[in-house]
């Protein structure tokens, strides 16, 4: 094993995204988390923290706020994150230059300057590739590139500013990029090249639910397809890539069962012209995320689920019975990732991981219910970090 220097120190954390519309200011959610028996604390701008709908006089006055309930209460922000409303937008890959000056110029450095005055780091997700996009090669790739440009321009100015870390969220559908572990780690790679300053992955336990439904399926896969949509019935989850590709199946199962051979093969060579659309069937595994870049992901979201869907259930008895996040494997796929992951061309690797429970709760949930689901979360991965601040490689030893 490496030395003992080169593993991070773990912190235990939680995204007040649960206390979103009950418990917004700072003191109350800062409180019920210090009751939680959490020190450190994941900011969502959900709740009540979004420089476009809040405002800069707001925001001065929150993060006095912050401090306020810091010293107070002996806790700590350790990162602010993005939350749905940059989620629901094109965002950094708009087709329209004055959507991606805005989020960039006056939301994510309005986050940055935030997140320094703090002391803390900044994850977001603020970016989607409209299916026209996806489907012309030339618009995808320059928008990509966009993307690698905006954000290497955001990690130069986090270094500026002082910033802890700064990272993107990993996603789950070609729209959302990065999804995959390869696309996660060439972005990572080409925004290091570009900025010669730090940018690293969030990487979400949950979200790994989608991507074996996006792997390029073969010649006899095809054909299958084929024979079952000509007896008039439907294939759920058909993935073909391009829409191109499926107008050659449409026209394959109108025609002559004769030229499905012909039919298939032009179907896979025009997959294979738009890789960016396919994963591998380890992007659907979160222990083979964790396991090549955990190292690089500041921020770990912890969610339950059973893999199918990124619900962010608690790690209560109930969804523990059939959910597949366990904290001993989550360890070891860290530190599997410490000694073991190539670390050429990409950034230092991270000297504190916050494992951040993320774990949400419906507008209909009784505020006593949310509650007792966060305390039994909490006690459950207390049994994997007792105390923050140890070094990752003891944890996993205490887990043996």
């Amino acid at each position: 094993m490496p030395d003992v220097t080169d593993y991070p120190r773990v912190y235990l954390t939680i995204d007040n995204c649960f206390a979103s519309k009950r418990w917004t200011a700072p003191s109350e959610w800062g409180g019920i988390i210090k009751d939680l028996g959490i020190g450190y604390i994941e900011t969502s701008a959900d709740n009540e923290c979004d420089p476009f709908y809040n405002g800069p006089e707001y925001f001065s006055d929150w993060t006095q706020k912050v401090k306020e309930t810091e010293d107070a209460l002996g806790v700590k922000v350790a990162n602010l994150y993005s939350g749905h409303g940059t989620y629901a937008t094109l965002g950094l890959t708009h087709d329209d230059p004055r959507v991606r000056d805005r989020i960039l110029n006056k939301w994510l450095k309005t986050m940055v300057d935030t997140a320094s005055s703090l002391d803390a780091g900044l994850g977001f997700f603020c970016h989607g590739f409209k299916q026209t996009m996806l489907q012309d090669r030339q618009l995808y790739g320059e928008a990509l590139y966009r993307l690698y440009d905006d954000l290497a321009h955001l990690a130069k100015y986090a270094v500026e500013k002082g910033l802890k870390t700064v990272s993107l969220e990993q996603m789950y559908t070609p729209h959302q990029v990065p999804w995959t572990i390869n696309g996660a780690t060439e972005l990572m790679k080409e925004v290091y090249d570009r900025s010669s300053s730090p940018f690293y992955l969030t990487i979400d336990v949950g979200h790994q639910c989608r991507q074996k439904l996006y792997q390029m399926p073969g010649s006899d896969k095809i054909g299958e397809y084929l024979r079952i949509c000509r007896r008039g019935q439907h294939v759920e989850n058909m993935w073909l890539g391009p829409d191109s590709a499926y107008r050659i199946f449409d026209e394959s199962v109108a025609g002559s069962q004769n030229r499905d051979d012909d039919a298939v093969e032009k179907i896979v060579d025009r997959m294979n012209e738009y890789p960016y659309m396919f994963a591998d069937s380890e992007d659907g595994d979160p222990y083979k995320w964790l396991g090549e870049l955990a190292c690089f992901s500041p921020i770990i979201h912890l969610q339950q689920t059973d893999g199918t869907f990124s619900a962010h259930k608690p790690f209560t008895d109930d969804y523990n019975k059939t959910g597949i996040i366990d904290g001993k494997k989550i360890l070891g796929a860290i530190v599997h990732a410490y000694k073991h992951a190539s670390r050429e061309s990409l950034p230092p690797v991270c000297e504190n991981i916050y494992l951040t429970i993320e774990v949400f709760s419906g507008a209909g949930d009784m505020p006593g219910d949310i509650l007792r689901r966060l305390q039994e979360t909490v006690n459950y991965w207390r049994q994997f970090v007792p105390k923050d601040g140890l070094s990752l490689d003891q944890l996993f030893e205490k887990e043996k």
